[in-house]
């Protein structure tokens, strides 16, 4: 009697042993190839407010259904990597094959890190990353450094060591993976400290929450969803004033990663701001989708920058890459969410100017919520003594 009676229960169990978490490895990650020496892969961006539909964040364990199908796009931008042999001749040098422990896989002109890409002047970023070879003991994927353009100059801009590299994802990954950390330190090169200097101190932590089934507008997918606890500090100096050190509001990326895909198919990010946990971003793999700007105020503004970047005391702050024949409606709060001004700006040429008298007696980190025509955008300011 044992035989049938446990052939029974396995009967019954099938179809829950038939969907089981994905795993990720590293052929899941971006990569070129001499065949294609180019990954590319449409995202589109959505509202930071979640539709009435949209499951809670919270929902966590294994085999979850998350519905993520009311999603709209707002904005629409390519994730595109490349060989670093087809980089500026410099980034060939750091992270080419001459690279070392910075040694990268692949490149992507995507923009630095919030606070480095709005402290200095660059323009032309790339983002520089690593999968670990095949025959690796251990292997994962992660950021071996950035590079920009500062003062026409290329600079690249490494880690401080290969065991204070940004790791984003260890394999294999799976529901089964236990939680992992990372310690990372960043910093500017030395030729730049005429311009500036930034460092930037992280510790991620990554946790496997959930498996299951996603549905986006781009499709349904199997599943498993990586949270990772970003604790930043940066310490920023510009152009002989003395430095300081900015705290970063806590940052969680919650990222469902599914076989084949190379980036997240969906990836929603929070700031922990004035203690409440706050939806930032959102954005999902997608197809092309026409997308009438005017009619979508919510949209991302990727391109706009802030400088100078901390700001002293008298200066007033500029904002570029609003687009042209604009106005902007900036409103500035700290961080515990106390409004310190709003105000309606004229642009020009994409660029617009706030007063240093806006702030008042303010000093210390502001949020600026800029929204235009064309979208809405946050940016960190800094208001120095």
């Amino acid at each position: 009697m044992r035989q049938p009676l446990l052939a029974f229960l396995l009967l019954l169990a099938a179809p829950v042993w038939a969907q089981v978490s994905p795993i990720i490895d590293r052929t899941d990650m971006p990569a070129v190839t001499a065949a294609a020496p180019v990954d590319t892969m449409r995202i589109s961006r959505a509202a930071p407010t979640l539709p009435p539909s949209a499951p809670p964040l919270s929902r966590r364990g294994a085999n979850q259904t998350w519905n993520y199908g009311a999603l709209v796009a707002t904005a629409q931008a390519v994730d595109r990597y490349v060989a670093v042999s087809a980089t500026f001749p410099i980034y060939q040098l750091s992270f080419g094959v001459l690279g070392g422990v910075n040694r990268a896989t692949v490149a992507s002109p995507e923009p630095l890190p919030a606070g480095l890409g709005g402290t200095l002047p660059i323009t032309d970023p790339y983002q520089f990353y690593n999968v670990s070879a095949a025959t690796a003991p251990a292997q994962d994927y992660r950021s071996v450094g950035f590079g920009g353009t500062l003062n026409g100059f290329q600079v690249p801009v490494t880690y401080r060591s290969q065991a204070e590299q940004d790791v984003i994802y260890r394999f294999p990954l799976s529901f089964a993976s236990a939680p992992d950390s990372s310690v990372s330190f960043l910093e500017t090169p030395a030729a730049a400290a005429a311009t500036g200097y930034f460092n930037r101190r992280r510790k991620r932590v990554n946790t496997v929450d959930a498996w299951g089934t996603l549905t986006t507008p781009f499709g349904t997918f199997q599943t498993v969803r990586v949270v990772s606890k970003l604790i930043d500090r940066d310490s920023i100096a510009l152009g002989g004033m003395p430095g300081f050190g900015i705290a970063v509001p806590v940052t969680r990326e919650y990222k469902w990663l599914a076989k084949t895909h190379h980036v997240p198919l969906l990836t929603i990010t929070t700031q922990m701001l004035g203690g409440v946990e706050t939806i930032t971003a959102v954005q999902y793999r997608d197809i092309y989708r026409r997308i009438v700007l005017a009619a979508r105020p919510t949209a991302n503004l990727p391109e706009l920058t802030v400088f100078p970047n901390p700001v002293a005391t008298g200066q007033s702050t500029h904002l570029s890459g609003l687009g042209s024949g604009l106005k902007a409606t900036v409103t500035a709060t700290d961080l515990a969410g106390r409004m310190l001004f709003e105000q309606t700006l004229a642009v020009t040429q994409g660029a617009c100017t706030i007063p240093a008298d806006a702030f008042g007696a303010f000093r210390g980190v502001a949020l600026l919520t800029v929204q235009t025509a064309q979208g809405v955008a946050v940016r960190r300011v800094v208001r120095q003594k």
